[in-house]
């Protein structure tokens, strides 16, 4: 590895399996102080035994993402201990259910919309001050392909991303002139639990895996990365530009 994240202290939330547990092992590798923050502490325990028998460091925050104080608590604990946050990866989120729009239960609406959206707002609303503390903050959201191609029974996963992409967008041009830099994550499908319960009829041997799907995205932690307000398509390798009206 390289180390272009050494010294860096990097929080990702959703950091127990897939794709989380995957950018946190990958940028603890890059010489990243992890702050591992998921509600399953036998996934976040595996994870700090790995990323620290490879030499690396964690923090583990058990967090369940209906906690917004706790969300709230975070940004205050991060400021106390270390003054600043490098990178922001919020990964954390839940499928739903995929059904027609009007048979959608308002409990499941509603806890979705809490995890992938709402939670999303108060990570945001915590660590902002602490990502422009740092020298070259970079935030993370993790969107996907739903947000845009709105597909029959999937309103509801959609719907949320295509909320979160909104919050990056404005994020980002609200800091255009910091060193901050805001970017979101369409991974694609990827051999995971949420695509296994979304598709279970699908090979998942026919997917790339977690590990490197996240290979591609942990480049954006780096201090070139020039980008901002873009979603990042990791099939594509590239980023794309929203159309912005006149």
């Amino acid at each position: 590895m390289t180390k272009r994240l050494e010294g860096k202290i990097a929080l990702v939330t959703g950091a127990s399996r897939g794709i989380g547990y995957q950018i946190a092992k990958q940028m603890a590798a890059e010489g990243a102080h992890i702050i591992a923050l998921a509600r399953t502490v036998g996934g976040l325990e595996e994870l700090d035994d790995e990323i620290k028998s490879a030499g690396g460091t964690t923090t583990l925050v058990p967090l369940d993402l209906t906690d917004m104080g706790g969300i709230d608590r975070l940004g205050g604990a991060i400021k106390e201990r270390w003054g600043k946050l490098d990178v922001m990866v919020a990964n954390a989120g839940m499928l739903g259910v995929l059904s027609p729009i009007g048979h959608i239960e308002a409990k499941v609406f509603e806890k979705t919309m809490a995890i992938n959206v709402t939670s999303t707002w108060r990570l945001i609303r915590s660590v902002d001050p602490l990502l422009r503390a740092s020298d070259a903050g970079r935030a993370i959201v993790m969107s996907s392909g739903a947000a845009h191609s709105a597909k029959a029974y999937w309103s509801l996963y959609a719907a949320t991303k295509a909320a979160c992409e909104a919050m990056v967008r404005s994020w980002a041009n609200e800091t255009e002139n910091t060193a901050l830099r805001i970017n979101a994550v369409n991974p694609g499908a990827t051999r995971t639990r949420m695509r296994a319960e979304a598709m279970p009829g699908e090979d998942p041997k026919s997917l790339p895996t977690a590990r490197e799907v996240a290979a591609k995205i942990v480049p954006l932690a780096y201090d070139d990365v020039t980008e901002t307000g873009k979603i990042f398509d990791v099939r594509e390798n590239r980023f794309l530009t929203y159309q912005n009206p006149a």
